[in-house]
């Protein structure tokens, strides 16, 4: 498996994310804006996938090179000729199709044969030595599994001991969901051309794009110039959100946050949350929970302003906060399920997660001053779907939680969606596979939480918070590696990643 946000992010992959569908439509008022043909934009395609090649495989001398029918293949064609110009051993291979070649993609393959290149059929013997692959097969316009020979072709190279290159997008990943219906291929680097596509970022994309690449093809200039309702967030914005404090703040200045939880046996998760909001600089938490949670919770985080959940208590911590965080360990017993009624009336901003979620799923209601962050299963309740359904198209899946519950929804996963019910939506480029452990949500509650009472919007604050978890856990990575990384792990490095214009020293 490979994962691109545990690689370097180069400075040239934008933040501006283009639905797939919108950016064929753009592509020819792009070129036509700048007076350029869609031959030239191929070229260029090619040329900067194969710089790309050279500088990532410098060794590599045995190309092989597969085309689609498509523009996808056309921009394989454009690769092969220069490979073979510059003396390296190029093989190409190139589907079949009903329909003539497009015609950008037909003027590149003359090219190709122009050169005297050669065209193999696409079931041929692959030669004995291959160092690189070039994936042109199938491209942005994918919708649903590729066909039998397409998927010969992606499970031999699969197999095959040499890297992938992928063109644009890996062929059989949908570049609008991330989804894969059939066979998709595994790409040790992928170079995507004009602008970014939701696909390359969630679903499945982590598994399979491999390091991430992006060249604008020289419209930077008109892309600049557009907007979009996507956005890519990463650990590069985090001084944007986390900004220098005045040196006369006090606590008061920072949020008074209620963190509710922790029935029996599940101390940890409203520790943990509380934990997290502090490391992320709220000013005062206070903790309600069971009886018995009180004093392990006090020995192990004495900041921590702990009181027994009563209706009482739950009704004097409501007139006293500016925000509420409600679900970690809640259970959905009578206990929760009390607590939960009183604090859906709270207008100020609040968090729901973890039970508070599978409760609502069976009393659904609107609240626009609420985050809601569920991970797959949770949201499939929530939508009465199976969970299929929601990673089949998790930008749709959380415009469809926005939709019905209001707010602000954090569909949780490898490529963590966020959507408002402003129409903001946002994919966050951060975080990794040791994050796939209990507790991790109740420390990006807490983080939220925290957010939300520093006076962030909801949007801001959940995307904010997500960045934020997911660029801990990838600091802990390169320390220490995936396995084994604990939620409260998080909290060492959490501190470091909320203070992003501290200088660090070697000893850091």
């Amino acid at each position: 498996m490979t994962d691109h946000t545990m690689k370097k992010i180069a400075a040239s992959i934008p933040h501006s994310v283009w639905p797939a569908e919108d950016l064929r439509r753009a592509e020819k008022e792009a070129a036509d804006s700048l007076g350029i043909t869609l031959y030239e934009l191929m070229l260029r395609a090619g040329e900067a996938a194969f710089n790309i090649a050279r500088e990532q495989f410098p060794d590599a001398r045995c190309w092989l090179v597969l085309c689609g029918h498509g523009n996808n293949g056309g921009d394989g064609y454009v690769v092969a000729r220069l490979a073979a110009a510059t003396g390296l051993s190029v093989t190409l291979l190139a589907l079949e199709g009903n329909k003539p070649l497009p015609e950008e993609a037909a003027q590149a393959r003359d090219a190709w044969l122009n050169a005297g290149g050669e065209i193999h059929a696409a079931d041929v013997l692959w030669p004995e030595q291959v160092d690189l692959i070039i994936d042109g097969l199938l491209g942005t316009g994918l919708t649903r599994a590729p066909r039998d020979d397409v998927t010969a072709l992606i499970d031999h190279a699969n197999a095959h001991s040499a890297p992938v290159l992928a063109l644009d997008i890996p062929s059989g990943l949908n570049a609008q969901t991330g989804a894969a219906a059939g066979a998709v291929m595994q790409a040790r680097h992928t170079v995507t051309f004009i602008a970014l596509k939701p696909g390359l970022l969630t679903g499945k994309a982590r598994d399979v794009v491999g390091q991430l690449h992006h060249h604008a093809l020289g419209l930077d200039a008109w892309l600049s110039g557009q907007q979009t309702s996507l956005s890519r967030f990463d650990a590069t914005l985090l001084s944007q959100w986390f900004t220098p404090r005045r040196p006369t703040s006090h606590k008061g200045d920072f949020g008074r946050l209620v963190i509710i939880g922790g029935d029996h046996g599940t101390a940890g998760a409203v520790r943990m949350a509380g934990e997290a909001a502090l490391r992320t600089g709220a000013g005062l938490v206070r903790v309600l929970t069971r009886s018995e949670n009180i004093p392990p919770i006090i020995t192990a985080r004495p900041e921590l302003m702990v009181h027994e959940l009563t209706a009482e208590s739950l009704d004097e911590s409501l007139e006293w906060a500016d925000v509420v965080v409600i679900g970690p360990g809640l259970g959905q017993q009578e206990w929760g399920k009390k607590a939960l009624q009183k604090v859906e009336n709270f207008r100020k901003p609040m968090l729901w997660d973890a039970d508070a979620l599978n409760l609502l799923a069976i009393n659904p209601d609107k609240r626009h001053n609420r985050v809601l962050t569920p991970h797959p299963g949770e949201a499939a309740r929530l939508l009465n779907c199976s969970v299929a359904e929601i990673e089949s198209d998790r930008l749709l899946s959380a415009r469809r939680l926005v939709k019905r519950y209001a707010g602000v929804v954090v569909l949780k996963g490898a490529g963590t969606v966020i959507a408002s019910d402003e129409g903001e939506t946002g994919i966050i480029d951060a975080g990794n596979a040791g994050m796939a452990s209990g507790g991790m949500g109740d420390v990006l509650s807490g983080i939220i939480g925290s957010l939300l009472g520093q006076k962030l919007s909801l949007y801001d604050a959940a995307c904010a918070g997500c960045v934020a978890h997911g660029a801990a856990a990838d600091r802990l990575a390169v320390q220490h590696g995936q396995r084994g990384m604990l939620a409260t792990d998080l909290f060492s490095t959490l501190v470091r990643v909320v203070n992003p214009n501290v200088i660090e020293t070697e000893d850091d």
